[in-house]
């Protein structure tokens, strides 16, 4: 493991560098997921751009797009991999600089690629290319960004200095909308299928360039430095001895440590996928995937499924931060729980209320305001949960991963999977039911789960 401190004076206080790794960590996360939530919101001028030949059906189209929005999460685990190891040996800042900077540039390209009606068939799999590598980047995002909150956090408050990574979500989201709100406002309707939709992604650039910023000024987490000492002593040759003498003797009991350390680490994996089942399931049904249900199975206008996305993900973050403070007492396991069981229990009922042209306006904002809290119960103490199922000389990798593949499978597939089921059923309730089921599971994976990680310092 190599060690990489340059930055801030040691003499800066705990309390700033705390700080001040949250501010660092969020922020590429942020542009992530606005970006997500930009693409969700313009999903269907895309599908007509880039998926669309003379001819061909909206519906196909846009099953397409959410096959390539689903494409960026399956390499989200290369990514947590690749940018994980990197972490993991030589430092968190040198993964979270290389990740914002892989997003921005690809964020940023999507808003200057050429429409199908130019290039033909070139359009979607240059589209495609660029999100593989967005899903590189987010892959190794979430796993660095993560460990360098929960690493730097105060004792005892590990569970709300990690739940700024999952308000940055609703921020990101947030923004997302705001940014098209601001589009769709501003120009007519054909200015933006033309080249209105491009100015939010063309956004990323000078945002992405102050996240780099910030990162370049963050310093390593105490954990990582320890860590990376304690590496350096236990791998140090002794004087006098020989390389042959040292592999004899050293190599194999590092060898059976490490292959005990990465058993664990593939199990963690495992179980950590099940914990955020419901989490990634529903939020990205109720959050990322809700603007096109409604637009393209409930009927509702542009301007409705907009304000219905920024009032779920207003109810998300609310939830956040206060649920991943009250995990610092109560523990991960309850609280996430309980947010699982109850969206569970709600998402037809809720679904209902969205659907119904006839309910008042305070009742469809109330019932995805909750919904999105929901999620927010999940989403609050989940970094840390995960922060505290891998050891420090692992962290970066194994909880990137975990989340990494929770996404894939649960939520980069939401959109292609409703809107595929809704096309070939014609069930509208079928959101619903993929959330009921999901965070059934979800659920009892939490359930089963060992719950005294709140308790216990972060393992070296």
């Amino acid at each position: 493991m190599r060690i990489s401190t340059d930055g801030p004076s040691s003499g800066t206080s705990g309390a700033v560098l705390a700080r001040r790794s949250v501010v660092a960590g969020a922020v590429g996360n942020f542009i992530e997921w606005y970006e997500f939530g930009v693409y969700a919101y313009f999903a269907t001028t895309i599908a007509a751009t880039f998926f669309t030949p003379q001819g061909g059906g909206a519906a196909e189209a846009l099953v397409r797009t959410y096959a390539s929005f689903a494409l960026a999460f399956f390499f989200r685990p290369v990514g947590a991999l690749l940018l994980g190891r990197v972490g993991d040996r030589y430092g968190r800042r040198p993964a979270l600089v290389a990740a914002v900077l892989t997003m921005t540039a690809a964020t940023t390209a999507i808003g200057l690629l050429p429409p199908y009606a130019t290039v033909g068939a070139v359009a979607p799999w240059l589209l495609t290319a660029l999100r593989i590598v967005q899903g590189l980047s987010a892959g190794g995002e979430f796993g660095g960004a993560v460990a360098v909150m929960t690493e730097s956090a105060p004792p005892g408050k590990r569970g709300a200095y990690g739940a700024w990574q999952s308000l940055t979500v609703a921020f990101g989201l947030l923004g997302g909308a705001a940014a098209a709100t601001l589009v769709t406002s501003a120009l007519t309707e054909s200015q933006v299928a033309v080249w209105g939709w491009r100015l939010p992604f063309l956004a990323a650039l000078p945002m992405g360039l102050g996240a780099l910023w910030l990162r370049l000024r963050l310093t390593e987490s105490p954990a990582f430095v320890r860590a990376a000492r304690a590496d350096r002593v236990r791998v140090r040759v002794p004087p006098g001895a020989s390389g042959k003498s040292t592999a004899g003797q050293a190599v194999p009991g590092l060898a059976a440590a490490g292959e005990s350390v990465s058993a664990r680490t593939v199990c963690a994996v495992v179980v950590g996928c099940g914990r955020l089942m419901a989490w990634s399931a529903a939020g990205y049904t109720f959050l990322v995937v809700l603007p096109t249900y409604l637009q393209q199975t409930v009927g509702r206008s542009a301007q409705q499924a907009l304000l219905a996305t920024v009032v779920a993900n207003l109810g998300f973050a609310a939830a956040i931060v206060p649920a991943g403070a009250l995990s610092d007492r109560l523990g991960r396991r309850p609280v996430m729980a309980t947010g699982a069981v109850l969206a569970a229990l709600s998402a037809l009922p809720l679904l209902h209320v969205v659907q119904d042209p006839g309910a008042p306006v305070w009742l469809t904002c109330g019932a995805v305001a909750l919904a999105g809290a929901l999620v927010g119960l999940s989403a609050g103490p989940g970094p840390a949960m995960l922060a505290e199922m891998f050891p420090t000389q692992a962290r970066h990798t194994g909880l990137g991963v975990a989340y990494a593949l929770a996404n894939a499978v649960f939520s980069g597939c939401a959109g292609l999977l409703i809107t595929e089921l809704v096309r070939r059923t014609g069930n509208p309730d079928v959101p619903a039911y993929y959330v009921v089921v999901t965070c059934a599971v979800g659920a009892l994976a939490l359930a089963i789960s060992r719950d005294d990680g709140h308790r216990r310092a972060l393992r070296d």
